[in-house]
């Protein structure tokens, strides 16, 4: 089984290709510059590069929030799309659990952080238990010092939020916050894709009439049409 795997939610867009043994390839762009003008020709590039047609894809797996309002809006379209188009199933992958997954079997808390803007951020906090990665609690948005109120033990860092708050958490949390490197900071769509794999061989399909974007909050669009 061919899955692909797609992440937009944040300014780090990439896709990957993997198999049940092995990641077959991967594209990743962190850089100010629009998911959708990069989406589809980054599909092409990686399916010439492992010799591999559109129609060999089994499934998708699509990072589904929450993050950018446009990125995933633009993330979801082009997946369900090309799901449509194929006529292959569709997955979705909270982008947060799937940020907490680059914190390999860490013995502390994991808190990935995502930059929500208006000041705030999303995050979740997970843990390993007998080897398998568990959420604790909900998806929330907050300020980053109602967060800093609720860590009180080692929590292993990581997401875009880093590169706002780093320096108000390290200055705040002091040794209770570890950072993981910047490489593993970022979101991977190979993560995603990974994820993906086991929802489609468990059978939790989405469906793609209904399929929304996780928000948390709703776009500043949407408040103002209130």
């Amino acid at each position: 089984m061919i899955v692909l795997g797609i992440e937009t939610a944040t300014m780090t867009g990439g896709l990957a290709l993997i198999d049940e043994e092995k990641l077959i390839s991967e594209y990743t762009l962190n850089m100010k510059t629009t998911h959708s003008s990069r989406l589809m020709p980054a599909l092409d590039w990686i399916l010439k590069d492992a010799s591999l047609d559109k129609n060999q894809i089994n499934g998708i797996a699509i990072s589904i929030g929450p993050g950018s309002f446009t990125g995933l809006r633009i993330g979801l379209a082009t997946a369900k799309g090309l799901a449509m188009g194929l006529n292959i199933p569709l997955v979705t992958v909270p982008t947060l659990d799937a940020l907490a997954n680059n914190a390999t079997y860490s013995p502390y808390q994991i808190c990935p952080v995502l930059d929500a803007r208006k000041k705030e951020v999303y995050f979740a906090f997970y843990r390993y238990a007998d080897n398998i990665l568990m959420r604790e609690s909900s998806y929330q948005v907050i300020s980053p010092d109602k967060l800093i109120d609720q860590i009180n033990e080692k929590t292993i860092m990581l997401g875009d939020g880093l590169n706002i708050y780093g320096e108000l958490f390290k200055e705040k949390l002091g040794d209770l916050a570890i950072f993981v490197s910047n490489s593993q900071r970022l979101p991977k769509a190979s993560v995603i894709a990974e994820l993906g794999l086991s929802k489609l061989k468990a059978g939790e399909i989405a469906d793609l009439a209904s399929s929304e974007p996780l928000y948390i909050r709703r776009a500043d669009a949407e408040i103002k049409a209130r």
